[in-house]
């Protein structure tokens, strides 16, 4: 049985009748067709889909739309303004911080949490919020770079790519 309930996605006030056992990662994709949420583990281990919930990182395989419905759900979808993307999403793709990029959503969504918070990470705040995002692919280095580009940027105003001072990488 459906019941009808009213969410706040994206800035964006929906009603939608939704299944009452239905999670909200489910409801996200599935009803709402905001696919770029991703199906990971299912079990608020991996981070894979990880939304903002009133500014905090949310597991949105755990949580329930019925509990949310007073709430303001941000998804990857939402954080691009005005056809301009977010400064950590700039970076991560200048700085290659997503490769396959499954885990990518997720890790964005815990990154620009951090950077409301901590407008200057260091790389302890940075491991602390990103802790529940796993990456297979990185090794994390790449992102913890791309945090810290975002932050400087962000802080500056500075529009113009750059590169941070990376140290080279000897097999």
């Amino acid at each position: 049985m459906r019941e009808l309930i009213s969410l706040q996605v994206n800035g964006e006030r929906r009603e939608i009748a939704v299944l009452q056992h239905h999670t909200l990662l489910e409801v996200l994709r599935e009803d709402m067709g905001l696919i770029g949420t991703k199906h990971g583990c299912e079990l608020g281990e991996c981070g894979a889909c990880t939304v903002l919930i009133d500014g905090m990182p949310v597991l949105s395989c755990l949580a329930l739309p019925i509990e949310v419905q007073a709430c303001d759900i941000l998804t990857i979808e939402g954080l691009e303004q005005n056809g301009k993307l977010h400064p950590l999403q700039e970076t991560f793709a200048e700085l290659g911080a997503a490769q396959c990029g499954y885990c990518t959503p997720g890790m964005l969504l815990a990154g620009v949490a951090l950077l409301r918070k901590h407008p200057h990470p260091t790389r302890e705040q940075m491991k602390e919020y990103l802790a529940g995002n796993l990456c297979r692919c990185t090794g994390y280095t790449k992102i913890y770079e791309a945090v810290e580009v975002a932050a400087q940027r962000m802080s500056t105003g500075e529009e113009q790519p750059m590169r941070p001072e990376v140290e080279e990488y000897h097999v």
